[in-house]
């Protein structure tokens, strides 16, 4: 067996890696007998160097085999789950799940903490009181068997690779690197025991892929990946220039997410999430096509099934399922003001990033691992991208409550939103941005 040098000169010098060079490497450094900084350096030949398919998916294999594999296959049915890259007010997994599952599809979901500018559907459910997401392995197989549906948090047994992997891109500018990045999302999403996975790869200016070209890469290597490891894969490239829905904070995502299992099936929000419910549907066997799958959905909905899967999910993890009915129930922020649009005319541009940042600076989010999360606070927005505006006009309602934290919050919105007098009519009808850009 060569040694960690030997194979980051091998990666270095774009030379290809075998299998169990890799496996070799991620258990000896799970293990902790890599010391850091040679794995930091096998990171950056990988960044700057790449992996074809079959160093990927080996990649893949050694990070999803350092932990527990878990086993539905007793369990009947197709089991999917459904991976975001992340955004802002993105908050489909909250209705995905119990749709979907009332749909007859399991879907056990192991889902993450807010990233940086991007809200973690954890986050969101734990805005609901009692609401329990740190639930081991035994429960979780207890809630897909008996609900049909789990939502977690990862927990040490899963992928224990990919957490230290990560802690090590994120401080050594490694973070970007595609054949990284596929590693370490379907490491953790195999591990769950899916037999398929839905992936919704965000392009525009509030993803952590910037151009669709970035994403196109990134969702072709996902797929391409899960596909050699014998699972249904499918990829939304979907649109990131502006938040998804009007919530964008904890609560008040959750308040938005339950007004759609009402039946408001109107909206951006609305539009991607019964996307991808109709083919997570599809890929779990619930429908013979996507069209099927979205009506399927569309009447899981109007009867009143996906609201009541939802209370069953809120009550079996310790939550208060009250809060379906009374969202006064749910993290109420003690204050809210208006933030205004300061001229006259066309909103041309919204960067997302900043409104994300701004609701981590009021609290919704974390600036580091100490810092605690506020769930109530956050923004309603008020106008979309091609919107006319006039000078006083609401863009967002903040909700805040902390005096402070509002200062800073507004600061980071005031460069947001850009408006432009005299848009000429053509143009301002190519500002509204296609949501789902690409299918794969």
């Amino acid at each position: 067996m060569i040694t960690p040098a030997e194979i980051n000169r091998l990666k270095r010098d774009g030379k290809t890696l075998s299998a169990a060079d890799i496996q070799h490497l991620v258990t000896a450094f799970t293990q902790g007998e890599v010391p850091d900084y040679q794995l930091a350096a096998f990171l950056m030949a990988v960044c700057c160097r790449g992996m074809n398919p079959e160093e990927k998916q080996a990649l893949t294999m050694a990070m999803l085999h350092s932990g527990v594999v878990l086993d539905f296959s007793d369990i009947p049915g197709i089991k999917v789950d459904k991976h975001s890259t992340g955004g802002v007010g993105d908050k489909t997994s909250l209705v995905l799940a119990p749709v979907v599952a009332a749909a007859g599809v399991p879907v056990p979901m192991i889902s993450g903490r807010g990233l940086g500018h991007s809200g973690g559907t954890l986050d969101k459910l734990e805005s609901i009181p009692g609401f329990r997401t740190d639930l081991s392995l035994v429960d979780f197989r207890r809630l897909v068997e008996t609900v049909g549906v789990g939502l977690i948090g990862q927990t040490p047994e899963i992928a224990p690779a990919d957490k230290k992997l990560y802690a090590l891109r994120d401080v050594t500018g490694t973070v970007e690197s595609v054949p990284l990045i596929t590693a370490s999302i379907m490491s953790k999403k195999l591990a769950e025991g899916i037999d398929a996975l839905v992936l919704d790869v965000k392009s525009g200016s509030g993803a952590f892929m910037k151009t669709d070209e970035q994403a196109r890469e990134l969702a072709e290597s996902l797929v391409a990946t899960g596909q050699q490891m014998g699972k249904k894969v499918t990829a939304l490239i979907t649109d990131m220039n502006q938040p998804l829905g009007w919530a964008v904070g904890n609560a008040l995502e959750v308040i938005e997410a339950q007004e759609m299992m009402r039946g408001h099936l109107t909206g951006r929000f609305a539009e991607l999430t019964l996307e991808l419910a109709a083919h997570m549907i599809f890929l779990g066997g619930g429908a013979d096509s996507v069209p099927q799958g979205r009506q399927r959905a569309i009447d899981v909905i109007s009867s009143g099934q996906a609201m009541e899967k939802w209370r069953q999910v809120i009550s079996a993890q310790g939550g208060d399922p009250r809060v379906t009915e009374d969202e006064t129930l749910l993290p109420q922020a003690h204050y809210q003001t208006v933030c205004t649009a300061p001229q006259t005319g066309v909103i041309t541009a919204i960067h997302t990033e900043a409104v994300g940042w701004a609701a981590l600076l009021l609290g919704a989010g974390r600036l580091n691992l100490a810092t605690p999360i506020d769930p109530a606070v956050g923004f309603r927005i008020h106008a979309d991208l091609g919107t006319e505006v006039k000078a006083g006009d609401a863009l967002c309602t903040i909700y805040y409550n902390d005096e402070a934290k509002l200062a800073l919050a507004q600061q980071r919105l005031a460069t947001a939103f850009e408006i432009e007098a005299d848009v000429p009519a053509e143009r301002q009808a190519g500002l509204m941005p296609p949501l789902i850009h690409e299918t794969i």
